[in-house]
């Protein structure tokens, strides 16, 4: 993959060069994906984090992306901000607390969609599973929250210095709820990619739902923004759960219905991929195959190296915190002898190896 790319390099457009069906053959390739960054060693979804997994080898970083108030959008895991930064702390802030309910669940805390871009920056990232990551505390207080534009710029950065074309790899957030705040972020997000050069011409894009409305709306926009490269990927919750959106809308469907046979192929209708949870695809020895049959990527998460994420048979030791190389090898190459076509790692370092490894044998 990266000798086909080095070869385009230096031309104006490396989509143009290696063209739509060269793309799919990128997909080919098992693929390791950053997820949230390289989460495992900085504070999620900031810069540091992304660019620690362009070095250690991902193929892909995964921001995930909600709105701030006048709809700047900016890479958090939830729009719930007080578990990921210090705003809890600022002063100033101390009235922006809130409780909302947001897909069916309620919650309290500090809210991006209630902050001013301007008043975002004055929050830093903060660790958000502490306990078990007490070595990224250090990192604490240090990163802002990033932009998606930040992002871009970041990675047009890297390639330029590397020569490396790390994709990007993109979640919308709770879209139906930004919807509903007239904060919606599919055009945002569309329009956003369209105005950089890495990101319009020269780097693959997958972009990625836990909804099904928001996925369906961009694939019939994105070649309306010069996006014809970009490929959606259909995310999977718990088996039982609904996607917001047809709760919403007074369906019944659940992931478990759209992860059957019939399921794939509607999916298969709007989408290019699927991301289930790993569990998907442990208790399921024919998801991979009915995913394959039908002509969808399959791109399992999360593949996590701390004893408290992993398979008990896999652990080093009884200390959750403690980090387990060995056994995050493990388990991602038995996933990888069931012909996933890529997965989210949060630390890709560890997901290269295993790739590689995999591939060796």
């Amino acid at each position: 993959m990266i000798k086909k790319m080095g070869a385009c390099l230096g031309m104006t457009s490396l989509v143009a060069c290696l063209g739509f069906s060269a793309h799919a053959e990128l997909n080919k390739n098992i693929i390791v994906i950053g997820h949230r960054g390289a989460s495992a060693l900085r504070p999620e979804h900031t810069l540091a984090s992304y660019q620690q997994a362009m070095d250690d080898g991902a193929d892909f970083i995964e921001p995930d992306l909600v709105a701030t108030k006048d709809g700047v959008l900016v890479a958090r895991h939830e729009n719930e901000i007080g578990g990921t930064t210090n705003i809890s702390t600022l002063l100033q802030f101390k009235d922006k607390q809130t409780t909302k309910v947001i897909d069916g669940k309620t919650i309290q805390g500090w809210f991006t969609e209630d902050l001013t871009f301007k008043e975002l920056q004055q929050v830093k990232a903060r660790e958000r599973i502490p306990k078990i990551r007490p070595q990224n505390t250090q990192y604490n207080d240090q990163y802002a929250v990033p932009t998606l534009d930040q992002i871009i710029d970041l990675a047009e950065a890297n390639y330029k210095k590397t020569g490396k074309v790390v994709g990007l790899y993109i979640e919308t957030k709770h879209p139906t709820y930004f919807q509903q705040q007239h904060l919606a972020l599919e055009d945002r997000l569309l329009k956003t990619l369209s105005q950089h050069q890495y990101s319009q011409k020269i780097a693959p894009i997958y972009l990625q739902s836990f909804e099904v409305s928001n996925l369906k709306y961009m694939r019939q926009k994105i070649k309306q923004y010069g996006l014809a490269h970009v490929l959606l990927i259909q995310l999977y919750d718990e088996p039982n759960m609904q996607p917001a959106d047809t709760v919403v809308q007074g369906q019944k469907t659940t992931y478990a219905d759209m992860a059957t046979a019939q399921g794939l192929k509607q999916v298969k209708q709007y989408a290019d991929g699927v991301g289930p949870y790993k569990t998907y695809i442990r208790s399921n020895n024919s998801f991979v195959h009915d995913a394959h049959q039908v002509g969808l990527k399959i791109h399992p998460y999360t593949f996590r190296p701390e004893n408290n994420f992993l398979p008990q048979t896999d652990q080093c030791s009884q200390q959750p915190s403690q980090r387990c190389e060995a056994g995050s090898l493990k388990e991602i190459q038995r996933y990888l002898q069931l012909g996933i076509d890529g997965f989210f790692t949060d630390d890709p370092k560890i997901g290269r190896k295993a790739v590689k490894a995999f591939q060796a044998s």
